[in-house]
């Protein structure tokens, strides 16, 4: 294995000017910097991370909390997280929250040198524990006061999907969001559902709430259960692309058309919403990441750093419509061949 003082003496120098070259240190010539760089690739030296942590203080390491990161709007969102944090230097560690002990001793041990949180955010007492490590945190897609990072306005985004809905002419819509309060803390489906719930209200309309486990296959359940009931709405809004794709698929499974019988409206514009012709209020996932990280990055370095808001655009393609003016088969026929689902 080769060792940094091999290094060293095939580039004629010391091995502090190794160790100064590796931590990008502005105290080494460009011609001494050529040369060490040269001996590291002739000689394929690689850094031990651990011995370079106990001398720097830094592992050049940032942590990403994020929810499900396996779903299409974190994964844009990472994509974009590790470009910026590879450009810098740093590596990228992934933790799941899948459980209610997300963050516990992330701040301790010299393990990051900073932590970006996607949706969910420490509490108070965890959050003291990262200012007393000296671990900065960054906020995305979520807020808390004090707290800097970047965010959309939800309620707003809630707003947007139900005018749309209102203005095409539909009165009774359908809300399929996720249970409140969320296990894990996520509030983005509730804010959107209070925006939504303000618009139809003032229109003299009517909401009709039912929520259930994040996911495709529950949105397709509820849906079913919502659809083949009495009175079913003329139109659904889901907090989510992925659970509007559920939507869809519990219209196509009654045999329903869309947006004939039903409008459908989502949140997000992940990628594959874009193929399913999905009406949805557009967030910038990869801006989001992009920005996020590059406000970290400028927190490890010193710089000044607070929040930053982010536009969101209705985006609308073929899965909205003025509600039919004639009976429709959704009130005609789906009462007869409606499926059973579980209790949501």
């Amino acid at each position: 294995m080769t060792t940094i003082s091999q290094v060293a003496q095939r580039a004629g120098v010391g091995v502090a000017t190794v160790s100064r070259v590796l931590n990008r240190s502005p105290r080494v010539s460009e011609p001494t910097r050529t040369r060490v760089l040269e001996a590291i690739d002739e000689l394929g030296y690689a850094p031990n991370a651990a011995a370079r942590a106990l001398s720097t203080g830094r592992t050049r390491t940032i942590g990403v909390v994020a929810p499900f990161f396996t779903q299409p709007s974190v994964v844009e969102r990472l994509r974009a997280v590790s470009r910026v944090i590879a450009d810098a230097g740093y590596q990228l560690v992934l933790f799941d929250v899948e459980g209610p002990d997300r963050f516990v001793d992330l701040a301790a041990g010299g393990r990051l040198d900073g932590l970006l949180c996607v949706s969910v955010g420490p509490s108070r007492d965890e959050l003291r524990r990262f200012d007393a490590a000296g671990v900065p945190v960054m906020l995305i897609d979520a807020q808390q006061p004090g707290m800097p990072g970047v965010f959309i306005d939800d309620v707003e985004g809630g707003r947007l999907a139900a005018e749309h809905l209102l203005a095409l002419g539909h009165r009774r819509i359908g809300y399929i969001g996720d249970r409140e309060p969320h296990p894990f803390g996520f509030t983005s489906s509730a804010r959107r559902r209070i925006g939504a719930a303000a618009a139809i209200d003032e229109a003299g309309g009517e909401l009709v709430v039912r929520r259930g486990r994040h996911g495709r296959d529950e949105a397709r359940a509820i849906t079913i259960d919502l659809l083949t009931g009495e009175d079913p709405p003329t139109a659904i809004f889901a907090p989510s692309d992925l659970q509007a794709m559920g939507v869809l698929e519990g219209a196509s499974d009654l045999d329903l058309d869309v947006p004939g019988d039903l409008s459908v409206v989502g949140f997000d514009d992940i990628e594959v919403a874009r193929y399913a012709g999905l009406t949805t209020v557009a967030q910038p996932l990869e801006q989001s990441g992009k920005r996020g990280a590059e406000l970290l990055i400028g927190a490890l370095v010193g710089a000044e750093v607070g929040t930053e808001r982010l536009e969101l655009q209705l985006v609308v393609r073929r899965t909205t419509a003025a509600p039919s003016r004639v009976p429709s088969r959704q009130s005609q026929e789906i009462g007869q061949r409606g499926a059973t689902c579980p209790d949501v």
